[in-house]
């Protein structure tokens, strides 16, 4: 989505009483709510992603910020297509088992509308005669909390570059500008100072500035709520890298 398109979706959902946001945001949560846990925390969560794009400094209600999130929100059908390609580790928690049993933690590709492929998992006991048996997942499934690196090293960010062919004069002025370990907001803010006298010799340095903030970006970790079972957990599209879907995951013991 455009950032145009954006504003003006904030724009609009400014615009309303107090009284509208409170019934559309009402008529939401009905609608909603009993098919998703902790809702109100995902709009709120959504939120704060998108409050970067308000022009304006006023104080909001919640109810308001509910509705915004909501807003840019989209309910997904992640395994309506296919679930396939499974990959199967050893669960660290193996208490409570019968003699011989061993109990597993089996991840899988799942591609819904859109053939949009992200990675959900399922937990499963094998006995000792080697019978395999896969827990009833959960009626919900809940994105992560995705966390993006605060700290780069310039070091290892300059080879990665290098490899992805993307360490042009312009990314090596960016880089040199740079600290040592350096934030996001620090490599934003180079970018913005640097691309301008770069923008005259032609298209090519916005899209090396492209590709060096999604690479930034494309480093996140990712965090659940304790209380969340395995199989409410879901691993979706996040980076620009992913835009078209997560690949398989291959899962291996340390």
């Amino acid at each position: 989505m455009s950032e145009e398109r954006i504003i003006k979706i904030i724009g609009r959902i400014l615009t309303l009483s107090e009284k509208e946001v409170k019934k559309e945001l009402r008529q939401v949560i009905t609608e909603f709510e009993v098919r998703h846990q902790r809702l109100r925390n995902f709009f709120l969560n959504r939120f704060e992603e998108m409050k970067k794009h308000l022009l304006t400094d006023q104080v909001l209600s919640e109810e308001r910020k509910l509705l915004i999130g909501a807003y840019f929100t989209q309910e997904y059908s992640m395994e309506s297509a296919a679930l396939f390609n499974p990959s199967m580790v050893w669960h660290p928690d193996q208490s409570d088992l019968p003699e011989g049993s061993r109990r597993f933690i089996l991840s899988l590709r799942a591609t819904g509308e859109g053939h949009l492929s992200s990675i959900t998992f399922r937990s499963g006991v094998i006995d000792k005669e080697n019978r395999i048996t896969i827990n009833s997942p959960t009626r919900y499934v809940t994105t992560s909390e995705n966390i993006t690196n605060p700290v780069y090293e310039k070091i290892l960010f300059e080879r990665k570059l290098l490899e992805l062919d993307l360490l042009n004069d312009f990314a090596k002025q960016v880089m040199s500008s740079l600290e040592d370990n350096f934030t996001i907001a620090d490599l934003e803010n180079s970018i913005k100072i640097l691309i301008r006298p770069f923008k005259k010799k032609g298209g090519e340095n916005e899209l090396i500035a492209n590709g060096i903030l999604s690479l930034a970006l494309s480093n996140y970790e990712i965090q659940y709520s304790p209380d969340q079972g395995l199989s409410e957990r879901i691993i979706f599209p996040h980076s620009p890298s992913e835009m078209n879907g997560i690949e398989d995951a291959r899962f291996v013991e340390f």
